[in-house]
């Protein structure tokens, strides 16, 4: 699947049409120094190049010593009129010169280099390069390099890279091997096609090597940038969208056309579905129908209505002969889905239907009589939690598989569920709202379905964003709130004291708000430290109201569906992501009062408060996970920075969204011309791809995990 696809994929095959050369084959590089750069993963002259400096070091020009700026690096020039001075202090020793001017005076250290005394001639000019600091009330410019007004001269503007080191290896042998590496850039193979490179005005591959390492210019620096950019994207995006077209490809052995309960079920509904509701289960329907099998994600804020489309499929594949599986995250929220697909067809006098609820927390005895009903095909939507995948489950015909809140399984988990029958169609839904950048990335491979319209008859979410003196205020609305039957979540960040003081936890705050509230509302607590049984069943509490007032952390983002609820109270919001503020929030607002969400700001800081306003003013999902997307990164916004997902070495899927776009453009018409990639000018992208992308299907998502 997309979301089990890295960057890495780019590596993979660029390495296929890269020749591995070692570096011991460049001139005046041992094993010695080979070594060195093997601690950092370089161990071929193309992995070498491929190795992009993290800055430049860029020779400015000159400044006098009275217009030097405090913090930066500066390359002043002075005269030498006296003797640097030598002052030692046991074995240490700190060489010092002062320069001075109209301006100001700077005074310039030098640490265990006493030679300088004998080095810098009273009455010349030089140019010292380096950091002042302001100390005492004086600048010091620290440790600089010495240049002749000449040497500099032939140096200034100059970009020097500046790279990733290990100990003993320095930036000088870095440059100078690089320099070696870069005489033989003619050997890396050009993998764009040239109609393409003319199309989006990039350079060529080895041009964009060179110029990458060793600009002449700012601008030859963004050419080669543009270019290594676009190829990043453009290899992802080719790999990806060739998958896609191999899964959309595989032949729909579960056709399932049009039936009568899904029509029924919609016509008795209490209220009708939205515009963006309709679109989707038409192209749901069309997928089910059509000649290829079905890999579609929704996508929908919270309340979007996501799962009766689920239910609406589960009941086309009934009325088709197949058996379904829709997977759920917790115990809790499967057992919610069971009970609504139940309701949904007591409601209809439905009773041909048998749906099974499969959940790790039921005896084995139950787990033993649901899994025979399953393997018989007696069981027709079952519904579960990672227990649908256990090696004990068989299914007898399945024909769809689901899986909800689908970023909180893993991509083995998913495929898993998919491998318990002979191709099934597969349906995702997500509550997670991803902006279309974002989204290109991580499900690449999946038609998207967006449902961008919540239901006419929910009222908006009213939010605050305040600080803790409104604590006190929000004290007495819970107590309002409470007393007129609703519930309350309160969440905060920690689950106990701790080293940071600053935060609030879910212990300490339960307490509080017990001595407050007394035995008028019944209060719990809800935190990952607990176990399956104890959670299940705060929640299962919470959810039929005899706990008025829930105290938790984040446990609760993927929580159930309790309408009673109307207050959501977030301490110390400034530690959450928007993303993640916004689908706490999700968890009020779903029935017919109104209901609140109070953002506590803990640290009183001007730019937090701005960044909460976002939320004050906007209920989008889509519009906060874009600016939460512009603050934070991509890895920050989903959790998958430590996966590396989303890290490509140099474009930013943010910054480069239009980069991005273009990339995505070029590999749709590319693969639109020329599907199999059979011209000639494409032999080598097939080669690449059928090389490095093919296997993930032959081992389904098992290959990338």
């Amino acid at each position: 699947m997309a979301d089990s696809l890295s960057i890495t994929v780019f590596l993979q095959l660029n390495k296929k049409v890269l020749n591995n050369t070692p570096l011991t084959e460049l001139n005046g590089v041992g094993p010695k120094t080979a070594e060195l750069f093997l601690k950092i993963g370089i161990s071929s002259q193309e992995e070498l190049l491929r190795c992009y400096p993290r800055d430049y070091d860029v020779f400015e020009d000159t400044v006098t010593a009275g217009s030097v700026i405090v913090g930066k690096k500066n390359a002043v020039l002075g005269r030498v009129r006296q003797k640097p001075t030598v002052r030692r202090f046991g074995n240490n020793s700190i060489t010092m010169i002062s320069l001075s001017d109209p301006d100001g005076v700077l005074q310039v250290n030098w640490y265990h280099m006493p030679y300088l005394r004998n080095t810098l001639h009273v009455g010349k000019d030089y140019v010292f390069r380096g950091t002042v600091l302001e100390k005492n009330g004086r600048n010091i410019l620290q440790h600089p390099e010495v240049y002749s007004p000449e040497e500099y001269t032939a140096m200034s503007r100059q970009m020097l890279p500046v790279y990733t080191l290990t100990e003993g290896l320095s930036s000088k042998t870095f440059r100078r091997v690089m320099k070696l590496a870069l005489q033989n850039v003619d050997l890396v193979q050009e993998t764009l096609p040239e109609m393409i490179r003319r199309q989006e005005d990039v350079c060529s591959v080895t041009e964009a090597l060179s110029a990458i390492h060793f600009p002449d210019s700012h601008e030859s620096l963004m050419r080669a940038r543009k270019r290594l950019v676009f190829e990043e994207f453009f290899f992802f995006l080719l790999a990806v969208s060739y998958m896609r077209l191999k899964l959309n490809r595989a032949e729909n052995m579960y056709p399932m056309p049009g039936s009568e309960l899904p029509d029924a079920l919609l016509s008795s509904l209490p209220y009708e579905l939205t515009a963006a509701q309709k679109r989707v289960w038409k192209e749901i329907s069309d997928d089910l129908n059509g000649p290829f099998l079905m890999h579609r994600l929704i996508q929908g804020d919270v309340g979007s209505g996501k799962t009766i489309l689920a239910f609406l499929a589960m009941l086309r594949a009934f009325e088709n002969g197949f058996q379904s599986a829709l997977m759920a995250p917790t115990d809790v929220l499967a057992t919610q889905h069971f009970e609504t697909m139940c309701r949904l067809l007591e409601e209809q006098d439905i009773h041909n239907v048998c749906p099974v609820l499969l959940k790790g927390s039921m005896t084995a005895k139950q787990k033993r009589e649901t899994g025979a009903l399953i393997a018989e095909g007696k069981a027709h939507l079952v519904i579960g939690t990672h227990a649908l995948i256990q090696d004990a489950v068989s299914y007898a015909e399945l024909g769809l598989v689901i899986t909800d809140e689908q970023h909180r399984f893993g991509v083995r988990q998913r495929g898993q569920l998919t491998e318990k029958g002979n191709s099934p169609h597969v349906l995702v839904m997500s509550a997670t709202p991803i902006p279309r950048t974002l989204s290109m990335i991580l499900y690449g491979d999946l038609d998207i379905s967006v449902l961008d319209e919540l239901p006419a008859s929910r009222l908006p979410v009213k939010n605050c964003v305040v600080n803790t003196d409104y604590r006190e205020a929000a004290y007495r609305f819970i107590e309002k709130e409470a007393g007129n039957g609703h519930q309350i979540y309160v969440v905060c960040p920690m689950i106990e004291p701790g080293e940071d003081s600053s935060c609030e936890n879910v212990l300490e705050y339960s307490s509080i708000l017990t001595e407050r509230f007394g035995n008028r509302f019944p209060i719990a607590v809800l935190h990952g430290r607990m176990n399956t049984e104890e959670k299940q069943k705060v929640m299962e509490q919470f959810a039929d109201g005899s706990i008025r007032i829930l105290v938790s952390t984040t446990v609760i983002e993927v929580g159930i569906d309790v309408p009673n609820a109307t207050v959501m109270m977030i301490e110390n919001a400034e530690r959450f992501g928007l993303a993640q503020l916004h689908q706490l929030r999700g968890r009020v607002g779903r029935g017919d009062a109104q209901s609140y969400c109070i953002f506590v700001q803990g640290n009183g800081k001007k730019e937090i408060e701005k960044r909460l306003e976002i939320l004050d003013h906007s209920n989008d999902g889509f519009y906060i996970a874009e600016e939460d997307l512009k603050l934070r990164g991509p890895g920050d916004l989903l959790g998958v920075r430590q996966s590396g997902e989303t890290q490509f070495r140099l474009a930013d899927i943010y910054h480069d969204a239009e980069l991005l776009n273009k990339a995505d453009l070029a590999v749709q018409k590319l693969l639109e011309e020329d599907p199999e990639l059979e011209q000639p000018e494409h032999q080598i992208l097939y080669t690449m791809l059928e090389q490095q992308v093919n296997k993930p299907f032959e081992t389904a998502s098992k290959h990338f995990e």
